[in-house]
């Protein structure tokens, strides 16, 4: 049996939300699976990942192949990179605590550019709005210019 970690769709009509499964390949994309390791949301900016290392892991050991999207995802959550780690220590590269004090790092650094990202797609976007176009001062502003400038209906004896 082929077992595959891939994206399992729920949503609405053009509003997509994914679950990460693990799921015979054979079975259908919203079909039955194995187990669910997540889920994935592309409409959030930045899309919202939510992942369990550890069962992603297991299955990865087991032998179970990621699409090309979830391995996206599953390098982008560190699971791929823990893996690479974990196997240098059954190699004898180095021992386990080693390993972890790498992934740490890593996932600090990661975290962080990921911070710096999202921060300057913020300012990108706020200086791309347009500034000529001002909010009312409010709701009393708007009013007070209306009566002014609406035609007055003039009254006939006739």
């Amino acid at each position: 049996m082929a077992v595959k970690m891939r994206l399992q769709r729920h949503g609405s009509k053009k509003r997509p939300f994914y679950f990460i499964v693990v799921a015979d390949s054979r079975s259908p994309r919203d079909g039955k699976f194995i187990q669910k390791l997540g889920s994935y949301n592309p409409l959030t900016v930045p899309a919202t990942i939510q992942v369990d290392r550890q069962k992603a892991l297991e299955w990865l050991h087991k032998g179970a192949q990621p699409t090309d999207t979830v391995r996206r995802i599953l390098s982008f959550k560190g699971v791929l990179y823990l893996k690479h780690l974990l196997r240098g220590v059954s190699l004898g590269l180095f021992d386990e605590a080693a390993a972890m004090e790498k992934f740490t790092k890593w996932s600090s650094e990661h975290d962080s550019e990921f911070a710096k990202r999202q921060e300057n797609h913020k300012k990108t976007r706020a200086a791309s709005r347009p500034s000529f176009v001002k909010k009312p001062e409010g709701p009393k502003a708007v009013r007070s210019e209306a009566p002014d400038k609406a035609p007055k209906a003039e009254t006939s004896g006739e």
